[in-house]
């Protein structure tokens, strides 16, 4: 088998917000063109795990190799990219989109434009590709197809005229669409007889072939047996294995320019193949490497500790293989008084900390708590120096340092109108500066900017509620910002818990302080001696609650007599009771733990 001529060949990624029929049209696509066989077929097909089916979201950037015939007669090769479309996910978007020319951008035609169809069509129109709209579920009796081509034509600056109306669901004018990617998609560019240049667009470990590398093309050929270097790691590996997916693995002799496909070099690590690097020939190497390479930034930071604590070495061996799958995940050790020993891990996000437990839960049968997530801090010291704090527990001397600075983000939300008033409260009570406020039809566009670790803990699910579910959110770190935080701690019987400490706002501490003193009332149960509860910053208590002793009712043996012997035998009880708080050690049940961090917002 050749390689294709570039004129018949398409590269092309689906962008749409979560659940308007991304994975139901890559079905339909990959269905229409024959390329698998009826029995084999499931739905979702890319959708590989268990968790994104049942979520109904992509997680890992899938791509499978389309023949089609079109209608003029010609044979063209369809490279789809199927990407995730959520905003943890964002950088391997970006890599997805610049490994293809053109974009279909699906808009379910009942639903309209959401926040995360805009963060991706930009990253598409950054990425410099040509995008066909495509109204998906006009099957439906709400659908209206005209009401959403205005808005897209509105909000996205795009022309909607020709958008192709179709059902993924019934297959209804697929051919359509598949018409529409030949027609109007450019082909790619690229040099056959240059050096060989290829761009690393993701990677993943199979436990029979190592690491399998996901690259797209741009100059030159990649061969079996050619020896090829990394450019960001510098490392150097022979090729094995050369092949596409249909969407099963088939292998092919080479990959010409403009051709998507997968290579395996006996790589042990995912870690080695950094998303977003260059691939060349070690012999005859490309002179620059391709641009916009980054390794990935966790953002977010959480301790994972096992509910019993003889499941440690499990919890290490099972994060150790995740990591094998996924680069951006990381973790390191950390034992704390409260929890025992456990991880420190970041993340891209929330859904990416969410993803990462469910999958440790589900896939290694362990049971675990997390502390509550954390943002990375930038600390000025008074010395000079500057570090990065991710445990609020390791924070530094007070008097050592000059400022603290926190990561804040670029919110854009859309909402239906009537909704509005609750959304900028809820935006202003989480220190937010509304920058944009526009209105397309009945629905607002709002911008804000907001400090990160006002948003990691329930800000979205607060925003679900408020809007009954119906405006989206997405969001894109833009810097950090100088703020008047504080570390505040918890004490239990006057012993500071490390696992709930946390760094926040001044104006907000006593109100985040008292809600957390309530709820460890309620949830630590009594002891035989009084329990204070308090929240405090440095040596000032700003909120406290007292759990009250169990109390044994000593004077029950007395049948009469003077009341001074009833007297003696309660003073008794309460000098035993002083003593018992001076030396007796409060139990947090992990129950308390779990529950306390779920609230703490």
């Amino acid at each position: 088998m050749t390689t294709h001529k570039l004129d018949n060949i398409r590269n092309f990624s689906i962008v749409a917000h979560i659940d308007h029929g991304k994975s139901t049209l890559a079905d339909r696509l990959i269905q229409t063109t024959g390329t698998m066989a009826k029995r084999d077929m499931v739905e979702q097909v890319l959708d590989s795990m268990d968790i994104e089916r049942e979520r109904g979201i992509t997680i890992k950037a899938q791509t499978v190799r389309l023949d089609y015939v079109a209608q003029d007669g010609k044979s063209y090769v369809l490279n789809l990219m199927d990407t995730p479309g959520h905003v943890d996910f964002a950088y391997e978007v970006s890599r997805s989109l610049a490994a293809c020319e053109g974009s279909l951008l699906v808009v379910d035609a009942s639903q309209g434009v959401e926040a995360q169809t805009l963060a991706n069509v930009y990253h598409a129109l950054d990425a410099g590709h040509e995008i066909v709209p495509v109204l998906n579920k006009i099957d439906l009796p709400a659908a209206e197809p005209d009401r959403i081509k205005q808005q897209i034509e509105d909000v996205i600056g795009l022309d909607a005229s020709e958008a192709v109306e179709i059902s993924a669901k019934t297959g209804l004018n697929i051919e359509g669409v598949l018409e529409a990617i030949v027609k109007r998609l450019p082909p790619p560019k690229g040099d056959d007889t240059a050096p060989l240049k290829a761009l690393l667009v993701d990677s993943w470990y199979d436990a029979y072939l190592g690491v399998v590398v996901l690259v797209r093309v741009i100059d030159g050929a990649l061969k079996k047996g050619s020896r090829i270097r990394m450019m960001g790691t510098n490392a150097t590996y022979e090729v094995d294995r050369i092949g596409v997916f249909k969407p099963k693995m088939f292998d092919v002799p080479t990959l010409g320019p403009g051709e998507i496909g997968f290579i395996t070099a006996q790589i042990k690590e995912v870690a080695d193949t950094r998303v977003g690097d260059t691939i060349t020939d070690e012999r005859k190497p490309t002179a620059e490497a391709l641009p916009g390479f980054k390794p990935a930034q966790p953002v977010v930071f959480c301790g994972l500790f096992p509910v019993d604590a003889a499941e440690f070495d499990e919890l290490r061996a099972a994060m150790g293989r995740l990591r094998l799958n996924d680069a951006s995940f990381s973790f390191e050790m950390e034992s704390s008084a409260a929890l025992g020993f456990g991880f420190r891990c970041g993340f891209l996000g929330l859904l990416h900390l969410e993803i990462i437990q469910e999958r440790l839960e589900r896939e290694f049968n362990l049971d675990l708590i997390a502390t509550a997530p954390s943002v990375v801090y930038k600390i000025a010291m008074r010395d000079g120096s500057e570090i990065d704090l991710h445990n609020p527990a390791d924070m530094p001397d007070i008097m050592g340092i000059e400022e603290i600075r926190e990561p804040w983000i670029r919110a854009t939300i859309l909402t239906p109108d009537d909704y509005l008033g609750g959304i900028l409260k809820l935006c202003q009570e989480r220190r937010g500066q509304q920058i944009d406020l526009n209105y397309v039809g009945k629905r607002a566009m709002v911008t804000y900017d907001l400090p990160l670790n006002e948003v990691v803990f329930d800000f979205y699910d607060r925003l679900k509620s408020i809007s009954k579910g119906y405006a989206s959110f997405d969001y894109a770190i833009t810097d950090y910002r100088a703020g008047d935080l504080v570390k505040m701690s918890i004490l239990v019987n006057a012993e500071p818990v490390d696992a709930l400490s946390m760094l926040v706002h001044r104006d907000r501490a006593e109100m985040r302080g008292r809600a957390m003193v309530e709820k460890l009332r309620e949830l630590i149960p009594q002891h035989m001696f009084q329990i204070p509860v308090q929240a405090a910053i440095g040596g000032k208590i700003i909120a406290r609650e007292t759990i009250r002793a169990l109390r044994k009712d000593v004077t029950a043996k007395c049948y009469g007599g003077d009341v001074t012997r009833k007297r003696k035998l309660l003073e008794k009880q309460k000098a035993g009771k002083k003593k018992m708080r001076q030396f007796g050690k409060v139990e947090i049940p992990q129950e308390a733990f779990i529950a306390a961090l779920k609230m703490d917002s």
